[in-house]
């Protein structure tokens, strides 16, 4: 995928060791990227899970893992009728603890791009959706 513009990252601190955080981060993915009718209406790329998650080539509904560092990086990609994009999360170990960072980068093409864009990003509700995963799994490893 090529270079795509930068839209935001989300960091938060997790309880646990980076395999620890990245197990947690692996199991709860399917849940944050689950299908439904909107991956449908979108026409997301790929349009259904596939493969095992992280392994490179496996698929959740609209995301692709690109490349899968285990501990330290996890790149998904994906497209659909608006947007071209890119979550990259990567972890790094911090004092007993595990910083967690959650960057997008994503391209709206045409004018369709553009109002899709104001819709997810303009209004906020990427980012509320993003720290809202960032904050299930920082409480999930709380309550270990």
């Amino acid at each position: 995928m090529t270079a795509l513009p930068f839209v935001d990252e989300h960091h938060v601190v997790v309880a646990g060791s980076v395999a620890q955080v990245w197990e947690r981060l692996i199991r709860l993915l399917p849940g944050f990227a689950s299908g439904g009718p909107l991956v449908h209406m979108l026409g997301t790329e790929p349009r259904y899970a596939s493969g095992t998650i992280p392994a490179e080539g496996s698929a959740l509904a609209g995301f692709k893992v690109e490349r899968s560092v285990p501990g330290q990086l996890l790149l998904l990609t994906g497209r659909h009728r608006f947007s071209r994009y890119a979550l990259t999360f990567t972890l790094t170990a911090q004092d007993g603890e595990t910083l967690l960072a959650a960057r997008t980068n994503a391209a709206f093409p045409g004018v369709l791009g553009f109002f899709y864009r104001q819709l997810v990003i303009g209004s906020g509700a990427h980012r509320v959706l993003v720290k809202r995963f960032l904050n299930q799994l920082r409480h999930e490893a709380m309550a270990r």
